[in-house]
């Protein structure tokens, strides 16, 4: 009877498990239905502007915009984002471990020096970072609290203010890049100095030659910032959909997980019981045959 006894315990704990997974998917649903509809709708936007960029940019000299000037590498910044919660699979680690193999690839000498730092966006880098002392920058958990453009435009002007005071001579962002809720894309990218596009020897016949007011360079000014600003803001926005994407598809397999083992454990106690059962009746009889031989 014990062993009954703890295997409804068992049964009971798993299907608590099971509903727990279950409502745990349909928020993360719903979540990832919001998060979706932001990024698709910033992508176009980000990536017209960032063509934009580069045709006006192909045809100007270089040094027209502080942020496009490479210089000597002293000073590294890894911009690492990941989430502030768990119980999304591998998607915090994968961003993680994607971060400590560019490190270790292109950038160990300048941790050993101490002259590479990280600004981490989300709680969990943030906390792998800091135990394993690294040099980290600030703390950015609260912008997921309200994730807008104002928000993480003040870690991109930090960071942009440091490159421009010669803090860092070298910025590159790690995230998961959304592509649909089952598949997310490490992606790393360089955000400063704006990496430079080829200049076209030749001109597309179907290019259209625009008569610019201000000035081409003035433009390209303004707006080599804005994109900075864009492309940051992209990355998170891929970050957060990619998150509960990874969270939502952790959550079913979870659930059916839980179902496989539910079914298991009924069975066990189907055949703990039917045992127990088969034992009683047997002392039943051995007794009943005991009475009447005595």
């Amino acid at each position: 009877m014990a062993n009954l006894k703890e295997v409804r315990i068992r049964i009971s704990s798993v299907s608590s498990t099971q509903q727990i997974t279950k409502a745990m998917k349909m928020v993360s649903a719903a979540k990832l239905k919001r998060a979706t509809n932001a990024i698709v709708q910033l992508r176009p936007y980000a990536n017209k502007l960032k063509e934009i960029l580069a045709n006006l940019s192909a045809s100007l000299e270089d040094g027209v915009s502080i942020y496009t000037q490479e210089r000597e590498v002293k000073n590294v910044l890894i911009v690492v984002v990941t989430s502030n919660r768990g119980l999304a699979g591998a998607f915090n680690m994968n961003a993680i471990k994607t971060a400590n193999n560019l490190i270790a690839n292109k950038y160990s000498d300048y941790q050993k020096s101490g002259n590479l730092q990280i600004v981490a966006i989300g709680k969990k880098s943030q906390d792998y970072f800091e135990k394993r002392k690294y040099n980290v920058i600030g703390n950015n958990n609260e912008v997921f609290a309200a994730l807008n453009f104002e928000n993480v435009s003040l870690i991109t002007e930090s960071i942009m203010k440091g490159f421009v005071d010669g803090k860092y001579d070298k910025v590159e962002v790690i995230y998961n890049q959304f592509k649909n809720a089952a598949m997310q894309i490490l992606t790393t990218e360089q955000l400063l100095p704006v990496p430079k596009t080829e200049k076209k020897s030749n001109v597309s016949a179907n290019q259209v030659d625009y008569i610019l007011e201000p000035s081409k360079e003035e433009i390209v000014e303004e707006l080599i910032p804005k994109n900075i600003k864009i492309q940051l803001y992209k990355a998170v926005l891929d970050s957060h959909a990619s998150e509960h994407g990874a969270r939502m598809t952790a959550m079913d397999k979870a659930t059916d997980n839980a179902g496989d083992l539910l079914k298991k454990l009924k069975l066990a106690y189907n055949q703990a019981r039917q045992a127990a059962i088969t034992t009683e009746l047997s002392e039943i009889v051995s007794g009943a045959a005991a009475l009447s031989n005595g």
